[in-house]
């Protein structure tokens, strides 16, 4: 089993390259796809909800679809990765291919290693009001004179990490990357996903940049679209009781409130070198969702989809997981339908039926 980790926000050509270069790579391997929902990473709302994304993953060659826990979406690198191999772990994946700006295996497992293994002092940069990639960016040339500050291959650092700590037999491997994460060149057939969100939100025409499937699931949405819900909350909510919002981040909230006309304005009113522009967007999808201060902890694996193949393969190995695999919705997924519901608020109530209905199936 080959593992991708992804979010696919929007799925595009870049996402179908990959897809096709693991093929390539690992011929007669089943392919499982770790997918992020409806909320992710840096605190993003998906403008293609998780079932049409499995959809999608599973017509253009992913075999299994499973599904990582809103607790684990909208999390720092290193907490985000640890869900990711957790699962694939428990899935008993032997490979976990990632894009790469480097395309270097060897620095990227050295880097991680030494950081499992040694003291890299990213403190001494976040202090200075850098975010956590720059900082790992600057640590990382202080101790091994190595530049490394692309985003793919920051976070691909993250996942070998978790590999270390799970001691996993997972071995990671990277393709590399045919643009940079937050290019804005639109010049190609494969460009970012942050151009493509970019023309969606202008209106503009992207069939060029994802695959003809892609079109027609595409919602035109971002946090923007819940501000004044956010607002409703921050007002009357005692924020701290929230994940990664402390007392002084939660005065800054209030403080600003009022007088913020958006998400950005009000994140630009916070922001300082103590809160980063993501951090403070994970914490506000916190507040929005209902993430308390709480243990992470993934205690099962759910599965969003599979074709003939993988089915195959959940078969062949459910008995060897240490975690439950859950095809149904049951009371395990109780907290990602009240996900899904305050998803649906701006992107319409067929993502509740989804999330009550089975996995999608393609054979």
């Amino acid at each position: 089993m080959v593992g991708i980790i992804a979010e696919y926000n929007p799925f595009h050509n870049g996402h179908l390259y990959h897809i096709n270069a693991v093929k390539k790579m690992f011929k007669n391997q089943p392919i499982v796809l770790v997918l992020v929902g409806n909320f992710l990473n840096r605190g993003d709302v998906s403008v293609i909800d998780k079932f049409d994304k499995t959809t999608l993953a599973l017509t253009y060659g992913i075999d299994l679809v499973v599904e990582l826990p809103f607790i684990y979406s909208v999390q720092s690198a290193d907490t985000y990765a640890d869900g990711c191999i957790t699962i694939l772990d428990s899935l008993k994946c032997k490979y976990l291919v990632f894009g790469s700006e480097s395309n270097d295996i060897e620095i990227l497992k050295k880097i991680a290693t030494i950081q499992t293994k040694e003291n890299i002092d990213i403190n001494k940069y976040l202090n200075q009001g850098y975010n956590y990639p720059t900082s790992l960016s600057k640590a990382i040339y202080d101790k091994l004179n190595i530049k490394i500050s692309s985003a793919n291959d920051l976070l691909g650092i993250s996942y070998i990490k978790q590999i270390i700590l799970h001691n996993s037999n997972i071995t990671p491997v990277t393709i590399k990357r045919t643009n940079d994460y937050h290019s804005l060149d639109t010049s190609n057939n494969i460009i970012s996903a942050t151009s493509i969100r970019n023309l969606i939100k202008e209106n503009k025409d992207i069939s060029k940049y994802v695959p003809n499937e892609t079109i027609k699931y595409i919602r035109n949405i971002s946090l923007e679209n819940y501000f004044d819900i956010l607002k409703h909350q921050i007002i009357l909510e005692d924020l701290e009781k929230y994940h990664d919002i402390d007392k002084n981040l939660a005065i800054l909230f209030k403080k600003h409130i009022m007088n913020s006309n958006s998400i950005d304005d009000l994140i630009h009113k916070v922001k300082s070198k103590n809160y980063t522009y993501n951090k403070i967007k994970r914490a506000l999808v916190h507040i929005l969702c209902g993430l308390y201060k709480t243990d992470l902890k993934i205690n099962y694996i759910r599965v969003l989809g599979f074709n003939k193949t993988g089915r195959a393969y959940l078969n062949k190995i459910k008995k060897e997981t240490n975690l439950q695999i859950i095809t149904n919705f049951n009371k395990l997924l109780e907290y990602e339908l009240i996900i899904s519901k305050i998803y649906s608020l701006k992107a319409g109530d067929d993502v509740i039926k989804k999330e009550l209905a089975g996995p999608i199936i393609i054979d």
